[in-house]
């Protein structure tokens, strides 16, 4: 007799904080602490808004000048204040070249600088509201996020409040905006942080469809029975070993109005695939135990995917978006895929299983051949941790993406460069193309070397002509607080892909 164990209740999680907007300068909010943005100039360091009242009342210069401030993007420097007031530290925090990314940085400086406080009232991205605001909350949304499962709770809780002083009602859009992004990336960072004896492929449905009950998303999801009925092969032998079967999770977005190019009748639509691996052993070749480590969070495509959608309709987003998350879980058992064994994916193409560990590959190409048949895009879009290889050519901190587009490549491109995940365009390079030669299928699922090429290779049969882009996302862990990341899994790809959507026109000269 088989016993079913009660699914583990999470704890309750810390949550970001929230942003006010307010026309006022920092000494009339009556803070217990204010942050002010410290700027490097030529001969000597400025203090920016808000230091005029301040620095009559304390010489914060020359506090600067004794503890050695450079002004360097998130320097943090405090300045104790004593007295009868409410007020009892002055943050001086520096924002480098008042770049995106040293707003950014400066943001994730002040949330770390605040951590268990009730508010902090900051002026830093009045220093320039259109460059500066949307890079300091993702800074400090992220740079606030915490994933524990602790039996006495949450080691510390992030500010509650970040009051944006010297800032009017006018930069409230742009807020909203900001906030929905940085969330966006904070709900990537939660579901892939998950362990996976809670996260499998039907507990990943069950967040989707609440989540599309709570954001106005349409939300339809395939069981195993039916994956095997309409000829998902590839999601279905890559989660048939496993004790919790598979799930394809579709998701569906409308916008309340249309671009300025189109009708909602005549809007274009946009396809996101995203892989869903809740736990990867490797299969039957199976993982050394220190690979396998932070497999829960192989499924960070599918919580980018998530995460994205969720917030389409916050940002405005012009266009029709389609979410597709391919979920399984890849466990060794007596039912599990072996090497040898051919798959038949949706459409009819096959791969020959050479590696069970490249497993994303397989579930990725089922539903990019349904999102072709079923939905024709104007773009198809697909993210995944999919191969160590990008993680060896580009380390930790960026991604790599293909395209078979130029114009949706330099839209990614931008994108890129205003959310601060960076991605790097990699070749698909048609020479390697016979490396994906089987003897007995349409294609070899484990082709070798150059291993990021190969896979992207072995995805671009699934695209039907449809103009495509790959980002391969293998960059998902932080091991430390590195800028606006703290550790643990980091959700890359949601910042990128809701900056580019958010867009007037996603999709302008894409396919032309």
């Amino acid at each position: 007799m088989t016993t079913t164990l009660p699914s583990p209740a999470l704890p309750t999680q810390v949550t970001p904080p929230t942003f006010t907007l307010s026309p006022l300068g920092p000494e009339s909010l009556d803070a217990e602490i204010i942050a002010l943005p410290v700027i490097p100039g030529d001969d000597a360091l400025v203090i920016g808004p808000g230091a005029a009242d301040l620095g009559d009342q304390h010489d914060l210069l020359g506090h600067l000048e004794f503890e050695g401030a450079t002004g360097s993007a998130g320097e943090v420097t405090t300045y104790a204040v004593t007295g009868s007031g409410t007020l009892r530290r002055i943050l001086l925090i520096g924002v480098g070249a008042q770049r995106r990314d040293d707003f950014r940085r400066a943001g994730a400086a002040l949330a770390r600088a605040v951590r268990d406080r009730s508010e902090v009232v900051t002026t830093i991205p009045a220093v320039d509201p259109e460059v500066g605001l949307e890079p300091f909350v993702a800074g400090a949304t992220l740079g606030s996020f915490l994933f524990h499962w602790r039996s006495d709770g949450a080691p510390w809780t992030p500010v509650e409040t970040i009051t944006l002083a010297d800032l009017g009602d006018d930069q409230a859009a742009a807020l909203d905006r900001a906030q929905a992004i940085a969330r966006a990336g904070w709900r990537a960072r939660f579901f892939s942080s998950v362990p996976s004896n809670l996260k499998n492929p039907a507990w990943l449905a069950e967040q989707a469809t609440s989540l599309g009950a709570e954001t106005g998303l349409k939300v339809t999801v395939w069981g195993e029975d039916q994956l095997a009925a309409e000829g998902f092969g590839g999601i279905v032998a890559v989660g048939q070993g496993s004790a919790t079967p598979p799930r394809l999770i579709r998701l569906d977005y409308t916008p309340r109005k249309a671009g300025r190019l189109n009708s909602l009748k005549t809007a274009p639509t946009v396809v996101l695939v995203g892989k869903g691996i809740t736990f990867d052993t490797g299969g039957l070749n199976i993982k050394p135990g220190d690979g396998m480590i932070n497999m829960k969070r192989d499924m960070t495509g599918g919580a980018v995917v998530l995460a994205v959608m969720a917030a389409l309709a916050e940002v405005g987003c012009p266009v029709k978006v389609v979410g597709l998350i391919a979920a399984a879980e890849n466990a060794i058992s007596g039912s599990a895929l072996r090497p040898g064994d051919v798959v038949t994916h949706y459409g009819g193409r096959t791969s020959e299983v050479t590696n069970t560990d490249a497993e994303g590959r397989l579930v990725l190409a089922d539903a990019m051949a349904y999102a072709v048949d079923k939905i024709k895009p104007a773009a198809l879009v697909d993210i995944a941790t999919l191969t160590g290889a990008m993680r060896v050519a580009l380390g930790q901190t960026m991604a790599g993406y293909f395209a078979d587009d130029d114009a949706l490549a330099s839209l990614l491109s931008e994108a890129s460069d205003l959310s601060g995940e960076t991605l790097w365009r990699m070749p698909l390079v048609a020479d390697y193309e016979e490396k994906l030669a089987s003897k007995v299928a349409d294609a070899d699922n484990a082709p070798g070397g150059p291993g990021a090429i190969t896979a992207a290779l072995f995805l671009h049969h699934f695209t039907g002509g449809i103009p495509w882009a790959h980002l391969d996302v293998a960059c998902g862990d932080a091991y430390a607080d590195v800028h606006e990341l703290t550790p643990g899994p980091t959700g890359f790809g949601a910042r990128v892909l809701l900056t580019w959507l958010a867009d007037a026109d996603p999709l302008a000269g894409v396919g032309s």
